[in-house]
């Protein structure tokens, strides 16, 4: 089927980066665009977030607020004594 279709900049620019990207033609990055944005999400693949062991924090991390406002406190006064 042939129709007009006015892409705002934005939707523009994914369409020719899917072009560039993949070696595309207009027409089948629009419709690529399109499948990908309507398919159901059996069919999406899941985004999956790598995960690492970071060992023992070097903190406490259960009074990370006190020490914030200790370390705030130690600036504070370091900076009023360089005033004198």
């Amino acid at each position: 089927m042939r129709t007009t279709v006015t892409l705002e900049p934005d939707t523009d620019a994914i369409v020719r980066r899917l072009m560039r990207e993949r070696g595309l033609t207009f027409k089948q990055a629009v419709n690529e665009a399109i499948r990908a944005g309507t398919a159901s999400p059996a069919r999406r693949r899941a985004f999956r977030t790598r995960t690492f062991d970071m060992g023992q924090p070097a903190l406490p991390l259960d009074k990370a607020l006190q020490l914030a406002g200790e370390l705030e406190d130690e600036e504070l006064i370091r900076r009023l004594a360089a005033r004198k």
